[in-house]
């Protein structure tokens, strides 16, 4: 069987991206090769104006080639001049628009959905809540959507460990407002525990960890071999975000077997389900309360152990990959009829 021809769109890397829409589509990638003759093609230009989109928007019509075309995320509107029928756009969340509003709002929101939408085959979702965000912001009809999950990387395997109930080490991934740290960290105050932050602090957030008197570790632009032993070492895996389109660490830290504690909101109750222990990521007391319960409950801490060996399965890679797949041989069939 001749092997289908698929471009994979993707904006221009930046370093220190750990948790990057590139590596998702490279697992993926992998997973295909039996099947797929895949070609990557990178925008020119970095996102950062409307100038450098017009560019990548030509470009890419520039460049497009006779086989499906496949934007992997970010930069949705690079299909708005390709052929529509061998489009697929995968979204992984709606916050360029969430953070919007006004005239701006409507800008954004055609640009990034409503005309990437339209001018695509079929659309992918990393979450059934993304999904939803899309119809809502969009009106498009739900079966053009399908949800397919982003995959766990290999690395990611049981490592057992001693859950320090002394001095827990708390793993905490990124530093942007959505992570939630300005409300992690007076959580922790009082608790005997160390906080390994993964991503460059803010120097307001370095004062209220201090004011908190929180010891904790900082790294930041580490390989993807350095963040494994980050979740190797730690013991709770602090993830209670306001906003996540997908929340890759929660899978992660249960393929790696350590306790997950993450947000009622967005797509976090999603991608855990029983897995982890959920909390309001507004109520600072609310995520003490889970803390303590989580150090001070051993027969609790086992069942989330478990839970979470089981949900790290829903994310195996071959699986999902086929996912894609069977999208692909879709878009090719109707090609065809």
């Amino acid at each position: 069987m001749e092997r289908i021809k698929v471009y994979y769109i993707q904006r221009k890397p930046r370093l220190g991206f750990n948790f990057s829409i590139e590596q998702i589509f490279d697992r993926i990638r992998d997973e295909l090769k039996e099947y797929i003759r895949a070609n990557v093609v990178y925008a020119k230009y970095y996102n950062t104006g409307y100038w450098s989109k017009l560019t990548n928007i030509w470009n890419a019509w520039r460049f497009q080639q006779n086989g499906i075309q496949h934007i992997t995320g970010e930069v949705h509107f690079m299909n708005l001049l390709l052929s529509k029928k061998n489009v697929v756009l995968t979204i992984h969340d709606c916050g360029m628009v969430n953070r919007k509003s006004g005239v701006q709002l409507k800008l954004i929101k055609w640009l990034y959905l409503t005309a990437p939408i339209s001018r695509s085959a079929i659309v992918t979702t990393v979450s059934q809540k993304t999904k939803e965000e899309v119809i809502a912001y969009t009106n498009c009809k739900p079966e053009k959507i399908q949800v397919i999950p982003n995959p766990i990387g290999k690395q990611y395997q049981s490592y057992s460990k001693v859950f320090n109930t002394n001095r827990p080490n708390i793993l905490q991934i990124g530093t942007a407002h959505n992570k939630n740290l300005e409300r992690l960290i007076p959580a922790l105050s009082g608790l005997s525990c160390t906080l390994t932050v993964v991503g460059k602090l803010k120097a307001s957030q370095v004062t209220l960890l201090d004011t908190h008197k929180i010891s904790y570790h900082n790294v930041y632009n580490i390989s993807d071999d350095e963040l494994l032993e980050c979740y190797k070492n730690c013991d709770i895996l602090a993830f209670v975000s306001t906003f996540e389109g997908f929340g890759m660490p929660i899978v992660e830290a249960n393929a790696v077997e350590r306790i997950v504690i993450t947000s009622n909101l967005s797509s976090m109750p999603e991608v855990a389900l029983d897995a982890a222990c959920i909390v309001d990521p507004y109520d600072i007391e609310a995520i003490r309360k889970g803390l303590t319960k989580i150090i001070k409950d051993n027969t609790y801490r086992e069942e989330l152990i478990s839970n979470g060996r089981k949900n790290a399965l829903r994310f195996n890679a071959k699986t999902i990959a086929l996912q894609y797949l069977d999208v692909y041989r879709s878009i090719m069939k109707r090609r065809h009829d």
